[in-house]
């Protein structure tokens, strides 16, 4: 049981966590120097932002509170595995947009206690969004939209870094749902894509093969909107 006054606290300690990643983000974005490089390939983009961000939140972490652990996109887990408490960040979301110079990106940065849950930030500098949520907290500014009809809906989505090489790579159920909503996007940034839904900007989302630190915080922006969400295998 987390007391609501130390939820307060680690939102805090979130946000300004998000806001410094954010200013990282801001630094580099266009600029000729960012170190655009690969890792599983050549789809699947790293920048020097996305290293400086993950080591900004590692260090914060480490400093504010060294019994916490921390998973991450860049350097996985840090820090004591049995620990109560894990930071599940990814420090830049939308790497592929950050890396052609495209506006929607994010820091995604999520806490679970005992594995539940119980913080998430979304910051997008560019866009100057902040998204957040607390478990059983306050009720949220934001909430999820309201249409009852799939023709009205406007949803998202996104595709598997393996998309050549496996075939359940989510283009089949484009096919199958395109036809019948009203539109859909692909913003190339799974927390940025759950916050819409919970801003009732989007009316739904779904995605293969994510990561922990794509949904942490994102999901529970989500529940906390009146949202639901569902893990389908």
């Amino acid at each position: 049981m987390v007391a609501e006054e130390q939820k307060r606290e680690l939102l805090e300690f979130a946000v300004q966590m998000a806001r410094r990643v954010g200013a990282i983000h801001l630094e580099w974005f266009r600029r000729s120097d960012l170190e655009i490089g690969t890792k599983s390939n050549e789809f699947d983009v790293v920048t020097r932002a996305d290293r400086e961000s993950e080591a900004c939140i590692a260090r914060m972490v480490a400093e504010r509170y060294p019994s916490h652990a921390l998973l991450g996109e860049e350097g996985g887990q840090r820090g004591d595995a049995a620990s109560d408490w894990l930071w599940v960040v990814d420090p830049l979301d939308g790497t592929t947009n950050y890396s052609q110079g495209l506006p929607v990106f994010a820091v995604s940065i999520g806490l679970r206690f005992r594995g539940e849950p119980v913080v998430g930030v979304v910051y997008a500098p560019w866009l100057d969004e902040l998204f957040t949520a607390v478990r059983g907290g306050v009720p949220q500014q934001i909430r999820v939209g309201g249409k009852q009809r799939l023709g009205e809906a406007v949803v998202a989505t996104g595709f598997p870094y393996d998309k050549d090489r496996d075939p359940d790579n989510n283009t089949d159920n484009v096919v199958r749902i395109l036809p019948h909503v009203r539109g859909l996007r692909r913003f190339g940034a799974a927390a940025y894509d759950l916050c819409s839904v919970a801003a009732g900007t989007m009316d739904g989302y779904w995605e293969l093969a994510l990561h922990e630190w794509d949904v942490c915080a994102g999901e529970l922006i989500v529940q906390e909107a009146g949202g639901v969400v569902q893990a389908l295998r």
